[in-house]
């Protein structure tokens, strides 16, 4: 699509999907799921997408929902916000009068969630009003967003933190930050005491964060023990994808890895092919005994 004489014109293979319709007609209704426009974008605004839009054309229309002689924009705002930096008129749109207000919030989420630049709390949000229309029947609302039951329950559960929290959860730092805080939600219910743990906690990794969470089962005076245990390392966590690729491997249980890997006779170290062979025969007797 390419602006001519101020009005958009999309591509033809959409042409048929879409009409055309007067910016200015377009309002953002309150169940757009996407509140945090800044959420993710911090290698992408509004400018850029603006930029790329008058570049490549809008290979994705928005949304909207007719109310009145206005629309409603159900999903792509900030697609919506950058044809307008851009000044045009018109834009196409996909037209959705058969959604009601719930169906239009699922279609909002279904098309944001999956995106890492959706702010956390917009989904926690928008999960709970799915939730509310679906009588707390957390299965059906994973059938209709896609998300696993377990991950629906850790976002509603951002939910319970206090604002100042909140305002703390972004996209950058991804799930293990979610997972933290909302195991935080789960074992505290005072809020004043949440906020308590999480400046005792902030400094540590998400897992060493959530590890202190629930070793501290929701008792506060337990969590300044544990952060001095974490701070000698008893939950540091190191992942070893081989005994060549783990620090805390021995070396001699390295040479014993290679050397069973190898004949008996081509290790040239007497002493290690000594041991193999005494391995080998340990294991042979082993495995004959059963």
């Amino acid at each position: 699509m390419k602006l001519i004489n101020g009005e958009s014109h999309v591509m033809s293979i959409t042409t048929e999907q879409t009409q055309q319709i007067e910016i200015d007609k377009i309002i953002i209704s309150g169940f757009n799921t996407r509140k945090d426009l800044e959420a993710g974008t911090e290698d992408s605004s509004i400018d850029n997408l603006a930029e790329s839009i008058s570049k490549q054309g809008l290979l994705s229309p928005p949304t909207v929902r007719q109310n009145g002689d206005r629309y409603e924009l159900v999903a792509g705002q900030r697609r919506y916000l950058a044809c307008r930096k851009l000044g045009w008129k018109t834009i196409p749109c996909f037209v959705r009068n058969d959604l009601s207000d719930e169906d239009a919030t699922a279609v909002s989420l279904v098309e944001n969630v999956h995106r890492a630049e959706m702010n956390p709390i917009d989904k926690a949000d928008a999960l709970q009003t799915l939730l509310r229309h679906h009588k707390n029947n957390f299965g059906k609302v994973a059938d209709e967003t896609g998300i696993g039951v377990q991950t629906i329950r850790r976002y509603i559960a951002l939910l319970k933190l206090p604002e100042e929290l909140k305002q703390k959860i972004s996209t950058a730092e991804g799930p293990a930050k979610i997972q933290a805080m909302s195991s935080l939600a789960k074992t505290f219910t005072d809020k004043a005491e949440m906020i308590e743990v999480y400046n005792k906690i902030a400094g540590f990794t998400q897992q060493v964060q959530t590890e202190i969470i629930k070793q501290s089962a929701g008792d506060l005076s337990k969590v300044d023990g544990l952060v001095d245990m974490a701070h000698q390392g008893v939950f540091h966590v190191v992942t070893c994808r081989g005994v060549h690729d783990c620090g805390f491997v021995p070396q001699w249980i390295q040479v014993v890895n290679d050397g069973l890997k190898k004949r008996d006779d081509d290790i040239e170290d007497v002493r290690i092919r000594d041991i193999m062979v005494r391995i080998r025969k340990y294991v042979d007797t082993s495995s004959k005994r059963k």
